[in-house]
């Protein structure tokens, strides 16, 4: 790889790490691309110019360019996401347990009625996972409201994590049908376990989604503070 393409690709992780937006990286990228070429052809080696701490100088640009930063703070939100979900799986599992004889009497209806044994075993395992989602999302928005891009992290988590609840369903039903259904206390932690894996993936491609398009604010102090300065 070049070496300048190289220099650029470890600046841009260093600002994604930082937090800094996509248009923001960009026109560093841009501009620092144009001084480093500047560099080379002149005959001074740019890496001299960079120092040997590129991330340390892609922080600096965006701290003396101004822009807004915006961190992912994905280990507080996969903490604060899970212990929601898990107060919702608690009481989704007391909801599931105080209807267990209801759905019982469900699937053992007279044989002149016919209810699918799928669906009530979706109803089964539904309530507690649609409440489960519930307190990750209520969880999020009301821990977290400090954290910016907060609400729209939210609204892709009330999108992201009931679908992929959707997909994850067949997974644990299948592994329910495995035990027969059961309804012992190793069993509903593992399908629970299984349930949190599924939304600890969507809560952090949510997290994503959210920044993806954030904007800073890019103006022409972000264009002179990609000049290069001597290391």
């Amino acid at each position: 790889m070049d070496p300048i393409d190289t220099v650029l690709a470890e600046a841009d992780r260093a600002w994604r790490a930082y937090g800094v937006g996509p248009a923001d990286r960009a026109a560093f990228a841009a501009d620092l691309r144009l001084d480093l070429e500047a560099a080379a052809a002149d005959g001074r080696d740019p890496m001299l110019l960079l120092g040997d701490d590129i991330p340390g100088f892609a922080r600096r640009l965006a701290d003396e360019a101004g822009v807004q930063r915006v961190r992912g703070s994905y280990r507080r939100l996969l903490g604060t996401a899970l212990t929601g979900a898990l107060l919702g799986g608690l009481l989704g599992y007391g909801v599931l347990v105080a209807l267990y004889p209801l759905f019982v009497r469900l699937v053992d209806l007279p044989r002149s009625v016919q209810i699918p044994i799928q669906l009530a075993v979706a109803v089964y395992y539904g309530v507690p996972a649609a409440v489960v989602v519930v307190g990750a999302v209520v969880a999020v928005r009301l821990r977290l409201s400090d954290l910016p891009l907060i609400r729209k992290t939210a609204w892709m988590m009330s999108l992201l994590v009931p679908t992929a609840g959707i997909l994850v369903t067949p997974v644990t039903m299948a592994f329910a049908r495995t035990t027969g259904y059961s309804t012992n206390v190793e069993v509903v932690v593992a399908e629970v376990a299984i349930v949190l894996a599924t939304l600890a993936g969507a809560t952090v491609l949510a997290r994503r989604l959210s920044l993806r398009d954030h904007q800073g604010p890019s103006d022409t102090a972000a264009t002179d503070a990609t000049k290069i300065k001597p290391a």
